[in-house]
Protein backbone atom coordinates (compact mmCIF):
# COMPACT_ATOMS: atom_id res chain seq x y z
CA UNK A 1 0.00 0.00 0.00
CA UNK A 2 1.19 3.51 -0.82
CA UNK A 3 1.23 5.93 2.09
CA UNK A 4 1.46 9.72 2.07
CA UNK A 5 2.93 10.18 5.56
CA UNK A 6 4.66 6.86 6.23
CA UNK A 7 7.25 4.52 4.82
CA UNK A 8 6.55 0.90 5.65
CA UNK A 9 9.24 -1.69 5.06
CA UNK A 10 9.76 -5.33 5.92
CA UNK A 11 13.24 -6.76 6.35
CA UNK A 12 13.97 -10.31 7.46
CA UNK A 13 10.69 -10.79 9.29
CA UNK A 14 10.66 -7.34 10.89
CA UNK A 15 8.22 -4.61 9.89
CA UNK A 16 9.44 -1.03 10.13
CA UNK A 17 6.93 1.81 10.20
CA UNK A 18 8.68 5.10 9.53
CA UNK A 19 6.75 8.27 10.24
CA UNK A 20 7.87 10.37 7.29
CA UNK A 21 7.01 14.03 7.82
CA UNK A 22 10.48 15.28 8.80
CA UNK A 23 9.67 18.86 7.82
CA UNK A 24 7.23 19.05 10.78
CA UNK A 25 9.21 16.68 13.03
CA UNK A 26 6.71 13.91 12.26
CA UNK A 27 3.83 15.77 13.87
CA UNK A 28 0.67 13.86 13.06
CA UNK A 29 -2.54 14.94 11.41
CA UNK A 30 -5.69 13.09 10.46
CA UNK A 31 -3.96 11.51 7.46
CA UNK A 32 -1.07 10.14 9.50
CA UNK A 33 -3.42 8.87 12.19
CA UNK A 34 -5.46 6.95 9.60
CA UNK A 35 -2.33 5.64 7.90
CA UNK A 36 -0.73 4.46 11.15
CA UNK A 37 -3.93 2.58 11.97
CA UNK A 38 -3.97 1.02 8.52
CA UNK A 39 -0.27 0.14 8.58
CA UNK A 40 -0.41 -1.66 11.91
CA UNK A 41 -3.53 -3.57 10.92
CA UNK A 42 -1.84 -4.61 7.69
CA UNK A 43 1.27 -5.79 9.55
CA UNK A 44 -0.98 -7.75 11.91
CA UNK A 45 -2.17 -9.74 8.90
CA UNK A 46 1.33 -10.47 7.53
CA UNK A 47 2.27 -13.91 8.82
CA UNK A 48 5.96 -13.48 7.98
CA UNK A 49 6.29 -10.34 10.11
CA UNK A 50 7.44 -11.35 13.60
CA UNK A 51 7.98 -7.93 15.20
CA UNK A 52 7.40 -4.26 14.35
CA UNK A 53 9.58 -1.19 14.87
CA UNK A 54 8.02 2.31 14.99
CA UNK A 55 10.47 5.07 14.06
CA UNK A 56 10.66 8.62 12.75
CA UNK A 57 12.53 10.09 9.80
CA UNK A 58 14.49 13.30 10.26
CA UNK A 59 15.47 15.04 13.50
CA UNK A 60 12.65 13.84 15.74
CA UNK A 61 10.58 10.80 16.64
CA UNK A 62 7.26 12.68 16.82
CA UNK A 63 6.56 16.22 18.00
CA UNK A 64 2.87 15.56 18.70
CA UNK A 65 -0.02 17.05 16.76
CA UNK A 66 0.41 19.12 13.61
CA UNK A 67 -0.33 22.79 14.35
CA UNK A 68 -2.28 23.35 11.14
CA UNK A 69 -4.42 20.32 11.88
CA UNK A 70 -5.01 21.55 15.43
CA UNK A 71 -6.03 24.97 14.10
CA UNK A 72 -8.57 23.34 11.81
CA UNK A 73 -9.96 21.15 14.57
CA UNK A 74 -10.39 24.13 16.89
CA UNK A 75 -13.00 25.52 14.52
CA UNK A 76 -14.97 22.29 14.24
CA UNK A 77 -18.01 21.14 16.19
CA UNK A 78 -17.98 18.84 19.21
CA UNK A 79 -19.24 15.98 17.06
CA UNK A 80 -16.44 16.43 14.55
CA UNK A 81 -13.82 16.70 17.32
CA UNK A 82 -15.21 13.59 18.97
CA UNK A 83 -14.93 11.52 15.79
CA UNK A 84 -11.43 12.86 15.23
CA UNK A 85 -10.38 11.97 18.79
CA UNK A 86 -11.82 8.49 18.35
CA UNK A 87 -9.57 8.06 15.33
CA UNK A 88 -6.51 8.90 17.43
CA UNK A 89 -7.66 6.63 20.26
CA UNK A 90 -8.24 3.75 17.85
CA UNK A 91 -4.83 4.25 16.28
CA UNK A 92 -3.14 3.95 19.68
CA UNK A 93 -5.28 0.90 20.43
CA UNK A 94 -4.21 -0.73 17.15
CA UNK A 95 -0.57 -0.34 18.16
CA UNK A 96 -1.16 -1.41 21.76
CA UNK A 97 -3.10 -4.54 20.86
CA UNK A 98 -0.94 -5.72 17.95
CA UNK A 99 -0.34 -9.42 18.58
CA UNK A 100 3.32 -9.04 17.60
CA UNK A 101 6.01 -7.37 19.73
CA UNK A 102 6.50 -3.67 19.02
CA UNK A 103 9.60 -1.54 19.58
CA UNK A 104 9.67 2.27 19.57
CA UNK A 105 12.92 3.75 18.20
CA UNK A 106 13.07 7.14 19.90
CA UNK A 107 15.31 10.06 19.03
CA UNK A 108 14.96 13.83 19.14
CA UNK A 109 11.63 15.21 20.31
CA UNK A 110 8.89 12.93 21.61
CA UNK A 111 6.13 15.30 22.67
CA UNK A 112 2.42 14.94 23.52
CA UNK A 113 0.95 12.36 21.15
CA UNK A 114 4.46 11.17 20.38
CA UNK A 115 4.68 9.98 23.96
CA UNK A 116 1.44 8.10 23.43
CA UNK A 117 3.00 6.27 20.50
CA UNK A 118 5.97 5.26 22.65
CA UNK A 119 3.80 4.09 25.52
CA UNK A 120 1.57 2.04 23.20
CA UNK A 121 4.61 0.03 22.09
CA UNK A 122 5.83 -2.93 24.14
CA UNK A 123 9.45 -1.82 24.26
CA UNK A 124 11.00 1.64 23.93
CA UNK A 125 14.66 2.34 23.21
CA UNK A 126 15.73 5.99 23.36
CA UNK A 127 18.82 7.90 22.36
CA UNK A 128 20.40 9.77 25.24
CA UNK A 129 19.67 13.12 23.61
CA UNK A 130 15.93 12.48 23.20
CA UNK A 131 13.56 14.91 24.91
CA UNK A 132 10.04 14.36 26.22
CA UNK A 133 7.04 16.49 27.13
CA UNK A 134 3.32 16.08 27.82
CA UNK A 135 2.51 19.59 26.66
CA UNK A 136 -1.28 19.60 26.40
CA UNK A 137 -2.20 21.74 29.42
CA UNK A 138 -0.11 24.64 28.09
CA UNK A 139 -2.51 24.73 25.16
CA UNK A 140 -5.56 24.49 27.37
CA UNK A 141 -6.01 20.84 26.41
CA UNK A 142 -5.66 17.51 28.22
CA UNK A 143 -3.69 14.33 27.36
CA UNK A 144 -6.87 12.27 27.23
CA UNK A 145 -6.44 9.66 24.49
CA UNK A 146 -2.77 9.06 25.26
CA UNK A 147 -3.40 9.08 29.02
CA UNK A 148 -4.15 5.38 29.61
CA UNK A 149 -0.98 4.31 27.80
CA UNK A 150 1.39 6.91 29.21
CA UNK A 151 0.13 6.47 32.78
CA UNK A 152 0.56 2.70 32.46
CA UNK A 153 4.12 3.27 31.24
CA UNK A 154 5.36 5.94 33.66
CA UNK A 155 3.04 5.41 36.62
CA UNK A 156 0.50 7.66 38.26
CA UNK A 157 2.97 9.58 40.41
CA UNK A 158 5.16 10.65 37.48
CA UNK A 159 2.05 11.42 35.44
CA UNK A 160 0.82 13.79 38.15
CA UNK A 161 3.98 15.83 37.73
CA UNK A 162 4.52 15.77 34.00
CA UNK A 163 0.88 15.93 32.88
CA UNK A 164 0.29 18.96 35.12
CA UNK A 165 3.57 20.84 34.72
CA UNK A 166 3.99 20.18 30.99
CA UNK A 167 7.72 20.59 31.57
CA UNK A 168 10.24 19.01 29.26
CA UNK A 169 12.30 16.16 30.65
CA UNK A 170 15.35 14.26 29.55
CA UNK A 171 15.85 10.76 28.23
CA UNK A 172 17.55 9.90 31.53
CA UNK A 173 14.39 10.90 33.38
CA UNK A 174 12.23 8.96 30.91
CA UNK A 175 14.36 5.92 31.71
CA UNK A 176 14.15 6.50 35.46
CA UNK A 177 10.34 6.63 35.46
CA UNK A 178 9.98 3.64 33.11
CA UNK A 179 8.69 5.33 29.97
CA UNK A 180 11.65 3.87 28.08
CA UNK A 181 13.47 0.68 29.00
CA UNK A 182 16.79 1.25 27.23
CA UNK A 183 18.91 4.40 27.06
CA UNK A 184 21.73 4.38 24.52
CA UNK A 185 24.14 6.58 22.62
CA UNK A 186 22.52 7.83 19.39
CA UNK A 187 24.96 5.87 17.26
CA UNK A 188 24.09 2.67 19.14
CA UNK A 189 20.32 2.96 18.74
CA UNK A 190 19.98 0.52 15.85
CA UNK A 191 22.47 -1.99 17.21
CA UNK A 192 20.60 -2.24 20.51
CA UNK A 193 17.23 -2.54 18.78
CA UNK A 194 18.60 -5.28 16.53
CA UNK A 195 19.74 -7.18 19.61
CA UNK A 196 16.28 -6.95 21.15
CA UNK A 197 14.69 -8.10 17.91
CA UNK A 198 17.10 -11.03 17.87
CA UNK A 199 15.69 -12.11 21.23
CA UNK A 200 12.07 -11.50 20.23
CA UNK A 201 12.20 -13.81 17.21
CA UNK A 202 13.28 -16.69 19.45
CA UNK A 203 9.76 -16.79 20.88
CA UNK A 204 6.96 -18.76 19.29
CA UNK A 205 4.66 -16.43 17.32
CA UNK A 206 1.51 -17.79 18.96
CA UNK A 207 3.17 -17.73 22.39
CA UNK A 208 4.17 -14.10 21.95
CA UNK A 209 0.62 -13.16 20.98
CA UNK A 210 -0.82 -15.11 23.91
CA UNK A 211 1.70 -13.51 26.29
CA UNK A 212 0.69 -10.02 25.17
CA UNK A 213 -2.95 -10.92 25.72
CA UNK A 214 -2.06 -12.30 29.17
CA UNK A 215 -0.36 -9.05 30.15
CA UNK A 216 -3.34 -6.98 29.03
CA UNK A 217 -5.73 -9.25 30.89
CA UNK A 218 -3.98 -9.58 34.26
CA UNK A 219 -2.04 -6.33 34.71
CA UNK A 220 -3.36 -4.56 37.77
CA UNK A 221 -5.92 -7.27 38.43
CA UNK A 222 -6.72 -8.72 41.83
CA UNK A 223 -5.44 -12.27 42.27
CA UNK A 224 -8.61 -14.16 43.11
CA UNK A 225 -10.08 -17.56 42.18
CA UNK A 226 -11.31 -16.23 38.86
CA UNK A 227 -7.85 -15.00 37.85
CA UNK A 228 -6.20 -18.20 39.10
CA UNK A 229 -8.57 -20.29 36.98
CA UNK A 230 -8.07 -18.02 33.97
CA UNK A 231 -4.28 -18.26 34.07
CA UNK A 232 -4.41 -22.04 34.53
CA UNK A 233 -6.69 -22.32 31.50
CA UNK A 234 -4.34 -20.18 29.45
CA UNK A 235 -1.24 -22.28 30.11
CA UNK A 236 -3.15 -25.55 29.64
CA UNK A 237 -4.36 -24.32 26.25
CA UNK A 238 -0.85 -23.36 25.17
CA UNK A 239 0.71 -26.61 26.42
CA UNK A 240 -1.75 -28.60 24.33
CA UNK A 241 -1.19 -26.49 21.20
CA UNK A 242 1.06 -27.62 18.32
CA UNK A 243 3.45 -24.74 18.98
CA UNK A 244 3.64 -25.52 22.68
CA UNK A 245 4.34 -29.20 22.03
CA UNK A 246 7.00 -28.34 19.47
CA UNK A 247 8.71 -25.90 21.84
CA UNK A 248 8.94 -28.39 24.71
CA UNK A 249 10.05 -31.17 22.38
CA UNK A 250 12.79 -28.93 20.92
CA UNK A 251 13.99 -28.02 24.40
CA UNK A 252 14.19 -31.66 25.48
CA UNK A 253 15.95 -32.60 22.24
CA UNK A 254 18.41 -29.70 22.66
CA UNK A 255 17.61 -28.12 19.31
CA UNK A 256 16.03 -24.92 18.10
CA UNK A 257 12.27 -24.84 17.76
CA UNK A 258 10.90 -24.80 14.23
CA UNK A 259 10.12 -21.07 14.32
CA UNK A 260 13.65 -19.97 15.27
CA UNK A 261 15.54 -18.62 12.24
CA UNK A 262 18.72 -20.47 11.39
CA UNK A 263 21.93 -18.39 11.70
CA UNK A 264 22.54 -17.80 7.99
CA UNK A 265 18.94 -16.86 7.17
CA UNK A 266 16.87 -13.70 7.71
CA UNK A 267 15.54 -13.15 11.18
CA UNK A 268 18.72 -13.79 13.16
CA UNK A 269 20.60 -11.17 15.13
CA UNK A 270 23.29 -10.97 12.50
CA UNK A 271 20.92 -10.84 9.57
CA UNK A 272 18.27 -8.42 10.80
CA UNK A 273 18.60 -4.79 9.89
CA UNK A 274 15.34 -3.38 11.17
CA UNK A 275 16.14 0.24 11.02
CA UNK A 276 18.45 1.14 8.15
CA UNK A 277 17.99 4.05 10.46
CA UNK A 278 21.08 6.01 9.80
CA UNK A 279 19.09 7.73 7.07
CA UNK A 280 17.14 9.58 9.77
Amino acid sequence: MKYRTLEVETHHGVGIVWMNRPEVRNAFNDVMIAELTSAFRALEAERDVRAVVLAGRGPAFCAGADLNWMKKMAGNSFAHNYEDALGLARMLHAIDTLSKPTVARVHGAAFAGGMGLIAACDIAVAAQDAEFCVSEVKLGLIPATIGPYVIAAMGERAARRYFLSAERFSAAEAYRIGLVQELVLPQELDEVINGILGDLVQGGPAALAATKDLIHSVAGGHIDESLIADTAKRIATVRASPEGKEGVRAFLEKRNASWVPVPDQPGTRAAKRPAKARRS
